[in-house]
C-alpha cells in the first residue's frame, strides 16, 4: 500500500482531464483513473466495479469488505469525482505530481484528487475494521462532476436506494458543507439584421439588443433573485459569464448569444428555479431574447442533526458545518434521496488555479479526519 503522498502523486500522473469543457491536452477522460482505481482497491480487498456512464467514462463502486455472507449493513459511502478541469495555462508541468516545499503540484492536488487519496488512504489503513463495522463504507469515484455531472446523476439514479449517507470529496479545510447554492446555466440569443457598416440603419445590431436586454436583467432580474434568501447561504445572485457576437467590424451583426450563471438559493428552488424566473422575467420585460439551452444543478440542504454529521464532528471536533456557494456532487445525490454532504483536506481557494496544489500537512491531516469518522462508526 502506497502512503498518501505516493498515493496522490501516482493520480495527478494519470491524467483526467474532463473533455467537455476545452481541456488544455488531449490526455482527456476518466478511463485510466478507472482502471487504477478499481485494481488498487481490489486488491485491497474491496469489490469493486467500473459502471459506464459515457463511452470511456465510467464510475467505480468499491464496495466495502464484510465478514459475512450477506452484507444487509446500511451502506454509505465516501464519493470524490475522478476528473479534473483543464490544463491551459498551467505554469508548471499539470500531470508532474512534484513534491516541492511541502506541496503536491499538479491538477487536480486539491480539486479532487488529494481529498480522494485522504478517503483511500484512510479506508485502507482501516480495511480490517470496516468488515466489522455495524455499516458498510464503500468508497465510488464520479466521473463528469466539472462538467454536467453525469457520474453522480447515473449513481443517484441506479443506487440511491442502497445509500444512507454520502460524503463527496472537496476541499473545504475539513470543514462540513452541508448546505451549497444550486446553479442555473442558461444560453440567452438576440437576432438582428446584418447590413454594412456603413449604413447601418439598414440593419438591426444583434449585439446592441443583446447588451441592453442584459443590461436590465443585470440590474432588474438580480433584484428580485436578491429576495430569495438562506440564513447560511445569503442570497441568490446573477452572472452574465460569456457574450459572443458578429463576425467583422464591417459587418452589422444579426447574432449574439451570451451565457448566464444563477446561483439558486432553496427557496428559490422552491420558487420554481432560475431558468422559470428568468423566462418569466424575458416575458414580463418583453426582451427580444430567445432562450436555447439550459441546465439547472439543484441547491442542497442536509440538516446539521444528521446522525452520521455528528458522528463525524464528534469524531473532529475542530471542524464545523459551513455552507458554500458552489455545487457539486453531492446535491444530485442529495436531490435523488441520499443525505450528503461535502468535505475533505485543501482549499478550494486553489481549486482550478494554474499553479495548483496542496499542503502535504493538509494532507496527512484529512487521513487522519477520514479515520477517525471511519473507527467512529464502530459505536
Amino acid at each position: 500500500m502506497m502512503n498518501v503522498v505516493e498515493l496522490l502523486q501516482t493520480l495527478i500522473r494519470i491524467p483526467s482531464v474532463n473533455s467537455d469543457n476545452a481541456p488544455g491536452t488531449d490526455l482527456v477522460d476518466e478511463q485510466g483513473m478507472a482502471d487504477f482505481l478499481q485494481k488498487y482497491l481490489t486488491e485491497a480487498g474491496f469489490s469493486s466495479v467500473q459502471e459506464e456512464v459515457l463511452p470511456g467514462r465510467p464510475n467505480v463502486i468499491a464496495r466495502a469488505p464484510f465478514n459475512g455472507v450477506n452484507d444487509e449493513r446500511p451502506r454509505i459511502l465516501l464519493g470524490p469525482h475522478s476528473d479534473t478541469v483543464g490544463v491551459s495555462g498551467m505554469v508548471f508541468d499539470p500531470f508532474c505530481g512534484d513534491l516541492v516545499d511541502g506541496k503536491i503540484l499538479g491538477r487536480g492536488a486539491s480539486d479532487t484528487k488529494g481529498p480522494m487519496a485522504a478517503m483511500i488512504t484512510a479506508l485502507l489503513e482501516n480495511v480490517k475494521l470496516l468488515a466489522e463495522l455495524p455499516v458498510a463504507v464503500d468508497f465510488v469515484a464520479f466521473m463528469g462532476e466539472e462538467s454536467s455531472q453525469q457520474g453522480s446523476k447515473h449513481f443517484a439514479k441506479h443506487h440511491a436506494d442502497e445509500y444512507v449517507f454520502a460524503i463527496a470529496g472537496e476541499p473545504t479545510s475539513l470543514d462540513v458543507v452541508n448546505v451549497t447554492k444550486g446553479c442555473t446555466w442558461l444560453t440567452v440569443v438576440a437576432e438582428g439584421k446584418a447590413s454594412h457598416s456603413s449604413q447601418p440603419e439598414r440593419g438591426e445590431n444583434a449585439v446592441m439588443i443583446l447588451a441592453r436586454s442584459l443590461d436590465m436583467m443585470n440590474r432588474k432580474l438580480s433584484n428580485r433573485l436578491a429576495t430569495y434568501t438562506h440564513p447560511v447561504l445569503g442570497h441568490s445572485t446573477i452572472n452574465i459569464g460569456t457574450f459572443h457576437g458578429g463576425t467583422r467590424p464591417n459587418i452589422v451583426p444579426d447574432f449574439a448569444q451570451a451565457e448566464i450563471d444563477i446561483r439558486m438559493t432553496p427557496s428559490l428552488m422552491e420558487a420554481g428555479g432560475g431558468r422559470e424566473l428568468t423566462t418569466g422575467f424575458i416575458e414580463e420585460m418583453k426582451l427580444p431574447l430567445k432562450l436555447t439551452k439550459s441546465q439547472e444543478n439543484p441547491p442542497m440542504e442536509t440538516a446539521e442533526d444528521n446522525t452520521y454529521i455528528q458522528s463525524m464532528l464528534n469524531a473532529w471536533p475542530s471542524s464545523k458545518c459551513v455552507g458554500a456557494p458552489w455545487f457539486s456532487d453531492a446535491a444530485h445525490l442529495a436531490k435523488g434521496g441520499i443525505p450528503s454532504i461535502c468535505v475533505g483536506p485543501g482549499s478550494i481557494d486553489q481549486a482550478h488555479t494554474k499553479d495548483e496544489f496542496i499542503l502535504v500537512a493538509d494532507l496527512e491531516e484529512g487521513v487522519e479526519f477520514f479515520s477517525a469518522f471511519i473507527q467512529s462508526l464502530a459505536s
